[in-house]
């Protein structure tokens, strides 16, 4: 049976114009696949409400999870649990329990839950909330998008809270083969090796390291069996 399918939408003009450079894809994805799940496709859109809640509509529709990051602290451009809530039709207001954990938290740092703060308590109707460690201001679930924070402290927690109750598949498996060799001289034998196993994926990936060419192949899938195999034969091919 074939694993779960993800998508992931990353939110923020700060990412796009390179102000800040994105980590949580990178962190996602090495989860994911120790969980099972695949990570299919990841977007990156702007602080902009029509752009999220087309690509929420979309990627909902065609993944089984999407996981969102940023936009969800207590500056008026923190736009993405109204998107959420637009892009599934639902209301949105600001909820006890995660007004609650707020509160508590404040009080217990001597500040105060103002008005600005109290945004991040604001959680569209039928969501379940994602425990955030790091800063308690919560995450959400709402259908099957998961919407967590930027910060990739709080995003790392989030995902920490949220994977053990997903139901992932086989987690997947990789080998890899340093060729000292170019893509040119081996590109047809790895065509036949990809045709030989369709159920792996056989990726090339080349290098240059003191004026030598090179390729590392690496070879993935969730039948270790299958990734010997396939490693034994791609070695006798390409023999050091």
């Amino acid at each position: 049976m074939a694993n779960p399918t993800a998508a992931m939408l990353v939110i923020g003009d700060e990412i796009l114009s390179g102000r800040t450079r994105d980590s949580n894809m990178h962190y996602l994805a090495g989860e994911l696949t120790k969980h099972g799940i695949d990570l299919k496709e990841a977007r990156m859109v702007s602080d902009d409400h029509a752009a999220i809640v087309a690509a929420v509509k979309h990627l909902s529709a065609t993944h089984d999870h999407v996981f969102t990051s940023g936009g969800i602290g207590p500056t008026h451009d923190d736009i993405t649990a109204d998107c959420i809530a637009a892009a599934f039709d639902r209301n949105i207001d600001v909820r006890d329990d995660a007004r609650a954990l707020l509160a508590a938290h404040y009080e217990r740092s001597g500040s105060t839950l103002n008005q600005a703060r109290l945004r991040m308590a604001r959680i569209p109707d039928g969501a379940t909330l994602i425990e955030n460690p790091v800063s308690v201001a919560p995450g959400f679930t709402l259908e099957n998008v998961h919407v967590m924070a930027g910060v990739p402290s709080i995003f790392e927690s989030m995902v920490a809270s949220i994977l053990p109750t997903l139901t992932g598949g086989a987690p997947l498996l990789s080998q890899t083969l340093r060729i000292n060799q170019g893509e040119g001289e081996i590109a047809g034998p790895l065509f036949e090796l990809a045709q030989e196993y369709p159920d792996l994926m056989i990726g090339s990936y080349p290098f240059q390291k003191d004026g030598a060419h090179g390729s590392n192949i690496v070879i993935r899938g969730t039948d270790g069996t299958r990734i010997d195999a396939a490693m034994t034969k791609l070695s006798d091919l390409f023999p050091e």
